[in-house]
């Protein structure tokens, strides 16, 4: 218990890191020193152009620059050729390759919409995606991926989550949608202390459980208070808070608040753990892999790469390398930046 305690306590006075690092800090895709914009495209163009493709060439522009310098390189590429990157690296590869250097060419927010466009397409809704996409992003990155999202569908995203979730999960998700949690890194303990109280009362200390509190304070406070929160509401209930909604919680709902405490606790070994799911078992989830390399490849891959060592005894580099290959594998294994 003791250690526990000096774990969260550690937790409550980190930074959080991936909601504070600015793009490129804690990445292992950065922005390349002496960035030329026509040399880039000329060297794409050989690449895709020429006979058979230069698979080699495509992997190390699209993981040695920055977002924007790609976003420049599309554009020049478009000028140039009166072609679109995107459709060419489609047309020009295939598979899970072709998916990832898809990913790696478009704007973050792109992607964001468009995992999301396809997680509410056809019936039913894959969940797994909004949660994860909505736990996890700063207000800035979900203003900017509602921008996106707008602008693919000529619908807002707001007025399509309203027809795809429901109840309390739908409640909770349409308010990590506006994207307007609080942001301010004061943290007030008697506050926490207050919050983590009023979550014990709406949930461990009352017959059945008022989800409406646990939904409010979660979706709505900064990540530093709720730090301070999970802290507190340990010292209260003698329970952590993930295990305390784990138990009054079920399905969607529970799923979307635990992985906001995880987010909160670290999203660094919150995204070390999707990756370690992803390739866990027989067979592979390729899309997630995608998604959370690419997703996270510029703001926090060196942290991810950290923990997922800490937690599974061993590197990314060599959990990938055993579990996927061919251009794929040599991909994602220039993303995740080497063996650690």
């Amino acid at each position: 218990f003791l250690v526990l305690q000096e774990d969260l306590q550690s937790v409550a006075n980190a930074a959080p890191a991936a909601f504070t690092a600015a793009p490129g800090e804690r990445g292992t895709i950065k922005a390349k020193a002496n960035f030329n914009v026509s040399e880039d495209v000329a060297a794409l163009r050989k690449a895709i152009e020429g006979i058979g493709t230069t698979e080699k060439t495509l992997i190390d522009i699209l993981t040695h620059r920055s977002s924007s310098q790609k976003q420049a390189i599309s554009k020049a590429y478009e000028e140039t050729t009166n072609r679109i990157l995107v459709n060419d690296l489609k047309g020009d590869t295939q598979g899970n390759f072709e998916n990832l250097l898809v990913a790696l060419a478009r704007p973050p927010a792109v992607n964001d919409a468009k995992w999301l466009i396809k997680a509410m397409k056809g019936t039913g809704t894959d969940n797994s995606i909004l949660i994860e996409t909505l736990a996890s992003r700063t207000n800035k990155q979900i203003k900017e991926l509602s921008a996106a999202y707008a602008e693919e569908t000529k619908k807002t995203l707001i007025q399509n989550l309203k027809t795809e979730v429901s109840g309390d999960f739908g409640k909770a998700i349409l308010l990590l949608a506006e994207g307007t949690r609080d942001e301010s890194t004061n943290v007030n303990a008697d506050k926490a202390r207050e919050d983590a109280k009023a979550l014990y009362h709406a949930g461990e200390k009352k017959l059945g459980t008022d989800e409406s509190k646990f939904i409010e304070i979660l979706c709505k406070r900064s990540i530093p208070h709720l730090r301070q929160t999970i802290l507190e509401y340990k010292n209260i209930s003698g329970k952590t808070l993930q295990k305390s909604i784990e138990k009054e919680m079920s399905g969607n709902l529970e799923e979307l608040l635990v992985d906001i405490v995880k987010c909160v606790m670290s999203t660094s070994a919150y995204f070390a753990e999707k990756v370690y799911k992803s390739m866990k078992g027989a067979g592979t989830d390729e899309t997630t892999l995608t998604r959370v390399m690419v997703s996270r490849g510029e703001i926090d891959m060196l942290d991810i790469r950290a923990e997922f060592k800490k937690l599974y005894q061993n590197s990314l580099f060599k959990e990938i390398s055993s579990d996927v290959s061919g251009n794929y594998g040599d991909c994602l294994n220039v993303i995740c930046g080497g063996e650690d």
